[in-house]
């Protein structure tokens, strides 16, 4: 458990560094839809090279295949990589502009209240877990922690809606951990639903961003730093990681620990390497601190189990299909 709690905290890390890599890159491009096609196509591109060499994995996309033939897993659950592909498009129309700090204090908003939610009905390949008081007490903290954080940049001059879209990114990165961990007890192989999550995604961006070139036009140069295309191999670690990890955290734990990994990592990167005009106020660095204080009020009573799990029973999925995917699981 407190393996899985580490690694949650450094995936966390790596989805804020993930954001400012595909911010600084959207900026140079001065197109986000481009920076997004590009982070998770070379994604996809790494992940195919290491399919052909790891047969579980093949193997897992054949499990798939068929579970989805048979609907023992329903369609909407490989759609993950939508959700993915909405986050790293936000990374870009964000957190160039209002920071990685506030930028993944919106995210952990999202992040928290789908975890509640997705925990509850029994979405993630864990079941459904009922809230206890510590997990319902930490993730008071972590909104909390939310409003402080936010509470100097709203007073001035935040774009609202920039805050909004990352919110709405931080629910839906919630949700595709879920569905991922449901892919991956599946397939019986992280390797194959990270593919999965990744064709789907790079799907979705391809399209947007040949509509989105038809009407404004390509991007005139590529920035020459090697390290803003580098969005795309850590996207393959903490998304694999991810769908590990929610089978054994749940959905609200790993996202309670990836917000402290996030935010840690974030004001971090604010205060050495600041890209926004707007400095990082004492609120935000108190939001960070409460942050770190409810993942460990939630995570301390979790790890002693003092709570019952219940069976997971996919929303969609029903009679026998509802026992094959609860065996898969």
């Amino acid at each position: 458990m407190w393996i899985g709690l580490l690694l949650a905290l450094l995936f966390g890390a790596g989805t804020a560094l993930q954001s400012r890599i595909n911010g600084q890159l959207a900026q140079g491009l001065h197109d986000p839809y481009t920076a997004a096609a590009i982070s998770f196509g070379s994604g996809l591109v790494i992940l195919l090279v290491v399919l052909t060499m790891w047969k579980p994995g093949r193997v897992g996309l054949r499990g798939v295949g068929g579970a989805l033939r048979t609907r023992a897993l329903p369609w909407w659950m490989v759609l993950g990589g939508l959700a993915g592909a909405w986050f790293v498009i936000t990374q870009g129309l964000s957190a160039g502009v209002i920071g990685v700090a506030l930028f993944t204090i919106a995210i952990v908003a999202g992040q928290t209240v789908g975890g509640i939610v997705f925990d509850l009905i029994g979405l993630g390949p864990g079941g459904r877990r009922p809230l206890s008081a510590t997990r319902v007490v930490g993730a008071v903290l972590a909104l909390a922690a939310i409003g402080w954080a936010v509470s100097a940049q709203v007073a001035g001059d935040a774009p609202l809606l920039l805050m909004l879209l990352p919110f709405v990114a931080g629910v839906g990165a919630g949700w595709q951990q879920a569905v991922n961990g449901r892919v991956k007890a599946i397939a019986d192989s992280a390797l194959t639903a990270t593919v999965i999550n990744f064709l789907v995604g790079t799907t979705a961006l391809v399209v947007v961003m040949l509509v989105h070139a038809a009407s404004v036009g390509w991007p005139e140069t590529l920035p020459a730093e090697p390290w803003l295309y580098t969005g795309g191999a850590l996207g393959c670690i903490f998304i694999a990681g991810q769908a590990m990890l929610v089978r054994r955290l749940g959905v609200l734990l790993l996202a309670l620990c990836g917000v402290a990994g996030q935010l840690v990592a974030a004001l971090a990167l604010d205060l050495l390497l600041p890209t926004a005009d707007r400095p990082v106020e004492l609120a935000t660095v108190g939001g960070t601190v409460l942050a770190l204080i409810a993942v460990a009020v939630a995570s301390i009573r979790w790890s002693r189990r003092r709570h019952a799990v219940v069976p997971a029973e996919p929303p969609s999925v029903d009679g026998a299909e509802s026992a094959e995917v609860s065996r898969a699981s």
